[in-house]
């Protein structure tokens, strides 16, 4: 009887790192991006639909409106993410004129599972430097696709030059901590 009343705190210790365990990795994968996801997903994709390439922008104008939410939510309103957030909106509304004239499902917008915390400005800096790098990457690739038609094409160039702004803004921010 005694040997079996010396087991039960190892069991417990167990079972707590156990659900610690699962606990750590399940939070983890919450901020794993899927490769299949935004620009990441675009800039693998070698054979891109028209479908594809909209869900790709949406995407990563989702992931990148979520970065800036999650960013100003924690640092306040301060600029050039609350400009840039404002910007987003209107990168969305332009994909979203885009699904609706070629009948194309809207993916769910669940980039928040996906979005990180900064934990300084700097690194909030850096994300956007980030961000805005694969964004241009993408619109350049997608804008290029020979197979899209031309109003598509038109959108994401724009997509992709406004993203050269952004850019520049986060590089300067940044320049601020180097």
């Amino acid at each position: 009887m005694e040997r079996k009343i010396t087991r039960l705190p190892n069991i417990i210790i167990m079972v707590i790192l156990l659900l610690f365990a699962f606990y750590s990795v399940e939070a983890s994968a919450e901020t794993q991006l899927p490769q299949n996801y935004g620009a990441k997903g675009a800039l693998q994709d070698s054979s891109i639909t028209l479908e594809e390439a909209l869900t790709y922008a949406i995407q990563d104008e989702y992931l990148a409106q979520a970065r800036y939410d999650t960013i100003i939510a924690k640092f306040g309103s301060i600029r050039p993410f609350t400009n840039i957030k404002a910007a987003e909106q209107r990168h969305i509304s332009a994909l979203l004129s885009l699904f609706e004239k070629y009948k194309i499902k809207v993916p769910e917008d669940n980039a928040k599972l996906y979005t990180k915390e900064p934990g300084s400005l700097k690194e909030a800096y850096q994300a956007g430097v980030e961000g805005e790098v694969d964004n241009i990457a993408m619109y350049n690739k997608l804008s290029s696709i020979s197979g899209l038609p031309q109003d598509v094409k038109v959108v994401m160039k724009q997509l992709g030059d406004a993203s050269q702004n952004h850019l520049a803004a986060f590089k300067r921010g940044l320049s601020q901590y180097q």
